[in-house]
């Protein structure tokens, strides 16, 4: 059974921020510090993480997620590898695609078949950090490459409909999410991921959910406070599809509803979160990766309010 963590999206206007929000994060018992690809302000998330490594001691780092349009897999092993070896034992690899506006914009790629393409990182970057080796001339890619041991790094994906929760059942060390309501990740996501390990023979991997979290008195500056946060979300198509698969069939208006918010957004007060997250665990989730929200006129108290918390979840989960 893998072991239950609470951890947090760090994100911050530049590297110093983060690095000191991840630092403060790890004093409150948080268990694990994740970035984003536009964590502080666009700043490489891994190379930004080096210097996390460096400057704590016990909190679990990861990326969720790395681009994989960003660099070639060898690239982000050799990046991975240098992490590794900074935190031993407290690294973990998240890849995804992202979205196809932005990466043929950023990067001039071809965005065709991206499970396609994840599935073929995903096999090279596993393949040269857990068995030391790479030889592949394959579809997307092409990968001759060694390193000098194998190292214990979980390689995992970003996914958001049920095909990419097959794939990271069937391929991954665990699935991370986004903005799924929990619902939708009880009845969908992990009955997908189960398929897919199934049909590959191999243990399911573990589903890392990943939610804003605000504790707060107020639900109607909750919402507003996401759809400040988040709003960008419902116009993507395939967030839209994954919204009206989940039974929000509004989501083809391109805005948030009330009832999209209550169903992905982990809100209320000190009680209602915790039982809330302890719900979410319930049903299948390994690990809430939370993404504060900041509510109401006092902005720096609500998210203080909301880490202080999560830090007293975290520290009272067993080890």
């Amino acid at each position: 059974m893998p072991q239950k963590r609470i951890g947090v999206a760090v994100t911050a206007p530049n590297s110093g921020e983060a690095l000191a929000s991840i630092e403060k994060a790890e004093q409150l018992g948080i268990s694990a510090a994740w970035l984003t690809s536009g964590s502080a302000g666009g700043a490489d998330n891994l190379t930004l993480l080096a210097g996390a490594a460096v400057r704590t001691q016990r909190i679990m780092l990861g990326t969720a997620i790395t681009q994989i349009f960003s660099r070639h897999p060898v690239a982000a092993v050799q990046q991975t590898q240098a992490l590794a070896q900074l935190a031993p034992g407290r690294f973990r690899l998240g890849l995804g695609t992202s979205g196809q506006a932005g990466m043929e914009r950023t990067f001039g790629v071809k965005f065709e078949r991206p499970m396609g393409q994840l599935r073929e990182y995903l096999r090279i970057v596993k393949a040269l950090l857990q068995k030391g080796s790479v030889d592949l001339d394959g579809r997307y890619y092409t990968a001759h490459s060694r390193i000098a041991a194998p190292l214990e790094v979980p390689v995992m994906a970003a996914a958001l409909g049920s095909r990419a929760y097959r794939l990271c059942g069937a391929e991954t060390d665990g699935a991370i999410s986004w903005v799924c309501p929990g619902a939708y990740l009880r009845d969908v996501a992990l009955p997908a991921m189960k398929r897919g390990a199934d049909r590959a023979g191999r243990t399911q991997p573990p589903l890392i959910a990943h939610a804003p979290v605000c504790v707060h008195d107020d639900p109607e500056e909750v919402r507003a406070a996401v759809r400040q946060q988040f709003g960008g979300f419902p116009r993507a198509p395939f967030y839209q599809r994954m919204f009206i698969a989940a039974g929000f069939p509004e989501a083809a208006q391109q805005t948030w509803s009330d009832a999209m918010i209550d169903a992905v957004a982990i809100m209320g007060n000190e009680a209602q979160v915790s039982r809330q997250i302890e719900e979410l665990f319930s049903w299948g989730a390994t690990e809430l990766l939370a993404s504060p929200v900041a509510a109401g006129t006092d902005r720096d108290a609500s998210l203080d309010r909301t880490l202080r918390l999560l830090g007293r979840l975290a520290k009272s989960l067993p080890a």
